[in-house]
């Protein structure tokens, strides 16, 4: 027998990456079943006006977030898994993540506290609060990169579940020992502060497990940070701009919506959280392979066919993601809120919100697999630039929209510069690195899809309850597992 050395690197490669992406999913799965949680909580504990102080303080604060980002973990994924001293770099990262993290909280906080529109409001203070979640979430994900290129993402999935099981834990015990649909502004506040603590939980249990594995400590190395500066400052540009035509919409209903910012953001805040999970779901998968395909593209392997198997899956995300949102968007919301988040006659709810944007889900996993190809090629200038084309349609549309349509206009923005940036940039990312996709491989996604979409609408005159809509998710998870058995998915995304 001749030992295929190659063949048995690929099946290394199938494991590692099957089981980084299956501990993230797992994460994600926990976590967004606990945020769900933390949503009903917030929505039973706060009045509608305090729950819209709450989503919008989250919202501000995301923008600043990306900017502390700076495209660090991006490049980091990369430099480490390359590094002859992973503990060099990583150290230096920390570093870096650190500065930028205290100067973009610390100018989020300063530009809070000086906005007249909320000068009297809670929303200043609130975003003081709320500043710790992303604060030490940004410094836990730094050391994340470790456990990225290790490939021991079941220390992620121990400290992201036990954060959020902290957070939940606190909020659950302080609205059933003092609020209900409370009115009073320190409800806000200690909700707040609760989310801060499970922050903090997952950076001291990151610093634990991380150091199993490398030595982690700050280090200070000008001519590495210069280095890694000048790496991650086009991602930098390019993160900001994804957060500017996702996440600014929150903050310019808080601007041009002053007098009723509150009630719009209550209704558009919530499912702004539901999309962030849906947007987590390509990014994971793609982080999960982004190491190898580096490596494949560096040593010149063709990576037609693992990119293909890698745009289907992405695709077959996104469309889960938008049939759940368009066809089951009242019950979802219902289960997760209160039925006065509800459309009526004569107003639209976050129900409303979450069957638009349902289109703009199907559309992410296009741009984050786009946006990750030409990070892998180095094709920054295309796609910073493709990218400010987005944030300006988005600013030019939230203007236009917003005063008079509220959260419909933000979402409907949403939706315009979703599908605009995927046609746009769709094709720069497959002409930089081709994929493969067999017309039988789309044939078995179009399937999968179909029985997906008829599954729902038999199902949705069942959903009277929330009880019954949970029931229904654990049958429809069912239904899809046997549709990827039966369309043979399951065979076809073996990477």
């Amino acid at each position: 027998m001749i030992f295929d050395k190659s063949r048995t690197i690929d099946a290394m490669s199938t494991r590692q990456i099957a089981s980084s992406t299956l501990w993230q999913f797992s994460s994600q799965i926990a976590m967004a079943a606990l945020s769900i949680v933390t949503v009903k909580l917030v929505a039973i504990g706060l009045s509608i006006e305090l729950a819209g102080n709450y989503n919008t303080a989250y919202g501000y604060l995301q923008i600043f977030g990306i900017l502390a980002d700076f495209g660090l973990y991006a490049v980091s994924v990369r430099e480490v898994a390359r590094a002859k001293d992973r503990a060099i770099i990583l150290g230096n990262l920390m570093t870096l993540r650190a500065i930028i993290v205290a100067i973009s909280l610390g100018s989020a906080l300063l530009v809070a506290w000086t906005i007249p529109h909320w000068q009297g409001t809670p929303l200043p203070l609130a975003i003081t609060i709320a500043a710790f979640v992303p604060g030490f979430t940004l410094l836990a994900g730094i050391l994340r990169t470790i456990f990225q290129v290790e490939y021991r993402l079941h220390y992620v999935f121990i400290a992201e579940v036990t954060h959020r099981l902290v957070s939940v834990s606190l909020t659950a015990l302080a609205v059933w020992w003092a609020f209900r649909n409370s009115t009073d502004v320190r409800a806000l506040y200690v909700l707040l502060a609760c989310g801060g603590i499970g922050s903090i939980t997952l950076f001291i249990l990151s610093v634990i497990f991380s150091r199993r594995l490398i030595p982690v400590r700050p280090r200070w190395d000008p001519a590495i940070m210069k280095h890694l500066l000048r790496l991650c400052a086009p991602y930098g540009l390019a993160f900001l701009c994804v957060s500017l035509y996702r996440q600014f919409d929150v903050t310019l209903i808080g601007l041009l919506r002053p007098n009723d910012y509150e009630l719009q953001n209550a209704h558009y805040g919530f499912v702004q959280r539901m999309m962030d999970m849906a947007y987590l779901l390509p990014t994971f998968l793609l982080n999960s392979t982004l190491p190898i395909l580096s490596e494949r593209d560096a040593k010149g392997t063709d990576t037609r066919d693992f990119l293909g198997k890698i745009l289907l899956a992405i695709l077959l995300v996104g469309i889960i993601s938008a049939l759940f949102s368009a066809l089951w968007s009242r019950p979802l919301m219902q289960m997760l809120t209160t039925n006065q988040y509800l459309s009526t006659a004569t107003s639209p709810g976050s129900d409303t919100a979450l069957r638009l944007l349902s289109v703009s889900m199907l559309m992410n996993g296009l741009l984050t697999f786009s946006f990750y190809v030409l990070l892998t090629k180095h094709r920054w200038r295309p796609l910073v630039m493709t990218l400010m084309i987005g944030v300006v349609l988005s600013l030019v549309s939230n203007f236009l929209l917003i005063p008079t349509w509220g959260f419909v206009g933000a979402a409907t923005t949403s939706i315009i510069v979703h599908v605009t940036l995927a046609v746009l940039l769709l094709p720069q990312a497959l002409r930089a690195m081709p994929a493969r996709i067999s017309g039988a491989m789309f044939l078995q996604w179009i399937t999968f899809s179909l029985l997906l979409l008829g599954f729902l609408v038999v199902a949705q005159p069942l959903l009277r309850n929330s009880l019954m809509t949970a029931g229904m998710l654990i049958v429809a998870t069912l239904w899809m597992g046997i549709c990827v058995w039966v369309t043979g998915l399951a065979k076809m995304l073996r990477i």
